[in-house]
């Protein structure tokens, strides 16, 4: 047996590195134990073709927490973020386009080409969604309820749900809306032009494997703008060195904190002795013991397979039977000999530093959403690209460039006898046959390839069903009930058992706030004497 510590994490992606951290400065012993042989989880990045280099599953960063940032002293410690000159650029065909970005005015200007009306309620619109992603970033940091009853959680929820009481009538009215509507009622309520829907829309299907018509699509819209970039809130930027930039500098902070990390150790069982977490077995046999176990893998990788099914009761399982996962996306990374040109917008600009969105209209992301559905991929696939070379010459040679491709709708299980290790290639021309229409003459740029399905996800970073955000983003699995009701607060059935990933509260993307809000829950319920020990 190993020597006894007080706190084991498992997995290595930014938000186990938060909790270490958090955990050690406040004189925890921590060991992180990841499965790979490099930290960061699905922040990483890595050469993938020689001489290339690039974030290879997550790609672009912007709800990465302020506090965060400030508390591990990131940026003294190197973050810098480039951000985008545009957010958004939507080649339409026959030479139409939409630019998202640089400045209201611009904005303005670009959706009046096509609808005047939407331009005058751009600034309303935008005013809206702040309130709202406001409302996020308050609830960011704080812990939900979890099991019990009485005063105590009444007061918790009430507490919790102050501002959004003190917002007016049509305020409240709004939000309500975004948290259940369809992406396209949303949208339908605000605008008449189908680009701007399509801008728009696009965010409500990211890392989500639904239609834009699907009620509660509106929330993923939002869960994607309450960020910030450099202190210009709703920005997305590029990290100088790639999203594995931020893990790198994070691993430091938690080394100078006194964090053992430990990689190349997969962890095959979380040990219980006495119904209490005693511990971890690696797969390779050798066990760990401590005071605490937290998981920073999700939740259904957690109690489907760390956990045995004796150890858990039995409503907590069949709650956790219907836990959904499975986010329908397919990542690329692609080394290219040059730029490509687009149709609709040929030269180069500020249009290539931007999200590229391959998909016209809510129409064509339904479609690809049910083609999905019924064939398992959907044969013209949402397609966003990014080429961050533009804004950060170490990741290709001199002249040359990575793209991130990142693409829906594709099923995390096909149907009948069908595997991602035979349909990968065919799904892999799909995608570049929408890239194609758009850019000709892009295939011939491809020097070399990465193609992650959504079973490579899960084989590469523990994404069961390749989901990106460790479970579906959906009403019934926010807040206090993700990733059930009743373990909202980051702690399961199991004591001494805790969780601090995108699985928890308040969700997905690179965030660092489940991990922080872990720690902070897992010091407030050790006993009264430790709580003053540093």
């Amino acid at each position: 047996m190993d020597q006894k510590i007080d706190a084991l994490i498992i997995g290595g992606g930014h938000n186990g590195l938060v909790c270490a951290f958090y955990l050690a400065r406040a004189g925890m012993k921590v060991r992180v134990l990841e499965a790979r042989h490099v930290v960061g989880g699905a922040a990483v990045t890595e050469e993938f073709h020689p001489g290339f280099r690039n974030s290879t599953a997550s790609y672009t960063v912007s709800l990465l927490q302020p506090k965060i940032i400030a508390d591990m002293k990131l940026a003294k410690r190197g973050y810098r973020v480039s951000l985008r000159p545009l957010s958004n650029f939507l080649p339409l065909g026959g030479g139409h386009f939409l630019k998202l970005g640089g400045g209201l005015a611009a904005t303005q200007a670009e959706v009046s080409r096509f609808s005047e009306k939407d331009a005058a309620r751009l600034p309303e619109y935008y005013a809206m969604l702040e309130v709202a992603a406001g409302l996020l970033r308050d609830m960011a940091h704080k812990i939900p309820p979890g099991a019990g009853s009485g005063a105590a959680t009444l007061l918790q929820v009430i507490r919790q749900g102050r501002q959004f009481l003190k917002l007016s009538a049509l305020q409240q009215h709004q939000i309500v809306q975004l948290f259940t509507l369809s992406a396209r009622e949303l949208l339908d309520l605000w605008f008449e032009s189908a680009p701007i829907k399509a801008a728009f829309g696009f965010d409500a299907i990211v890392g989500n494997f639904a239609s834009p018509d699907m009620p509660g699509s509106a929330y993923v819209l939002l869960h994607h703008v309450f960020g910030e970039v450099n202190g210009e809130q709703g920005q997305w930027g590029h990290v100088d060195g790639g999203m594995g930039r931020i893990t790198e500098l994070m691993a430091d902070a938690c080394d100078e904190a006194g964090v053992d990390i430990r990689t190349e150790s997969p962890v095959e069982q979380v040990l219980v002795h006495e119904r209490k977490a005693a511990g971890v077995q690696l797969a390779d046999g050798e066990q760990m013991q401590a005071d605490l176990v937290i998981a920073n893998v999700g939740p259904k990788l957690l109690y489907d397979r760390l956990c045995a099914p004796d150890d858990l009761p039995d409503d907590f399982r069949q709650m956790m039977a219907g836990y959904k996962c499975g986010s329908g996306s397919f990542r690329m990374n692609l080394a290219l000999d040059g730029l490509p040109g687009f149709s609709d917008l040929p030269g180069e600009g500020d249009h290539l530093k931007s999200g590229i969105i391959m998909a016209p209209s809510l129409d064509y992301m339904d479609q690809a959403w049910r083609d999905a559905k019924d064939f398992g991929w959907s044969r013209k696939p949402v397609v966003e690209m990014l080429i961050p070379s533009l804004v950060d010459d170490n990741l290709a040679p001199p002249g040359k460039h990575v793209a991130s491709l990142f693409c829906q709708q594709f099923a995390p299980n096909l149907p009948g006898e069908r595997s991602w290790d035979t349909e990968r290639d065919a799904a892999v021309q799909a995608i570049l046959d929408v890239v194609e229409d758009h850019a000709p003459g892009f295939r011939k740029l491809i020097l070399g390839q990465m193609a992650l399905s959504p079973l490579d996800l899960e084989r590469r970073f523990g994404l069961v069903g390749g989901d990106i955000f460790h479970g579906r983003m959906s009403l019934d699995q926010l807040w206090a009930a993700r990733p059930v009701v009743g373990s909202g607060n980051y702690r399961g059935p199991i004591e001494g058992l805790w969780m601090c990933g995108s699985g928890t509260h308040p969700g997905g993307g690179v965030t660092g706030a489940p991990g922080h809000n872990a720690a902070q829950a897992i010091l407030a319920n050790r006993p009264l004497w430790q709580r003053f020990l540093r």
